[in-house]
């Protein structure tokens, strides 16, 4: 099964992109299921519902969010209308939706997604990530009750990204990283099978500080005073993120490709 994921979707420069090309890029990767992290598409901070809908009619399967999971209040209520948005499964045990999910990939095939907030340099003390994901890769054992796993790890630090992965290499298919916007270059098949990348990157304008336009950012960084509000980055978008192939009987990675379409780092496969 290949299955692509992609990084946090930015904004209005972000959700165009979708619009306009996912479906291509779909078609040319022979991708068969698609995850797309939206929590930063509305304004760069959480989802609506409108643009989520916008999002699944652009060629999305599953959505996932992250520690914007509920900026947009509506959010609250719409994630238990839509069962193909995935919030982060440590955020609180008291948020609504869920935070791991089976969903019918092609011919049936039962696809496991999967988010959890990391807890190195994030403003919150989430829940312990790694217990977490214990408790769900046991309950839905990769190659028996699922064909493929995908786990999102949303979170800060590399290392800690890095540890999810040899935590869940051999029971998941892909590990990827979102949270920093920044793509990286480890796009990797782990020894025990695994697919790993520390950071998908983003899908928005990447002239920009990590998707913001540039000025704000940059005076406080100068001054240590903020002047107005950041604002999303309009420019053409790059759609980043990872195709990975896995293996019909075991659900493990076979290959690993990153993905960059468009915009400034174009270079996908």
């Amino acid at each position: 099964m290949k299955i692509l994921f992609l990084g946090d979707v930015m904004g209005r420069s972000g959700r165009s992109a979708l619009k306009d090309r996912l479906p291509g890029l779909r078609e040319r990767l022979g991708a068969e299921f698609v995850i797309v992290n939206s929590e930063n598409a509305t304004s760069g901070v959480g989802l609506s519902p409108a643009h989520a809908k916008e999002i699944f009619e652009a060629g999305a399967d599953v959505i996932t969010l992250g520690d914007h999971a509920f900026d947009q209040r509506d959010m609250l209520t719409f994630i238990e209308q839509e069962p193909r948005i995935v919030r982060p499964l440590n955020f609180s045990k008291a948020a609504p939706g869920r935070g791991a999910r089976i969903f019918a990939g092609p011919g049936g095939q039962k696809v496991l997604v999967l988010q959890v907030l990391g807890q190195v340099f994030m403003k919150r003390p989430f829940d312990d990530p790694f217990s977490a994901v214990e408790a769900v890769l046991k309950t839905y054992p990769l190659g028996g009750a699922v064909a493929a796993t995908v786990v999102d790890m949303h979170c800060e630090a590399t290392s800690e990204k890095m540890g999810m992965g040899h935590w869940c290499d051999g029971r998941a298919s892909l590990v990827v990283g979102t949270h920093t916007h920044v793509p990286t270059a480890d796009a990797m098949v782990m020894p025990k099978g695994t697919a790993y990348l520390t950071d998908a990157g983003m899908c928005g304008d990447y002239n920009s500080v990590i998707g913001m336009e540039a000025a704000e950012p940059m005076r406080r960084f100068v001054t240590g005073m903020g002047k107005g509000r950041f604002t999303p980055a309009s420019g053409e978008a790059t759609l980043s993120g990872v195709l990975v192939d896995t293996d019909p009987k075991t659900g493990l990675a076979r290959t690993v490709t990153p993905v960059r379409d468009g915009g400034r780092l174009s270079s996908s496969p």
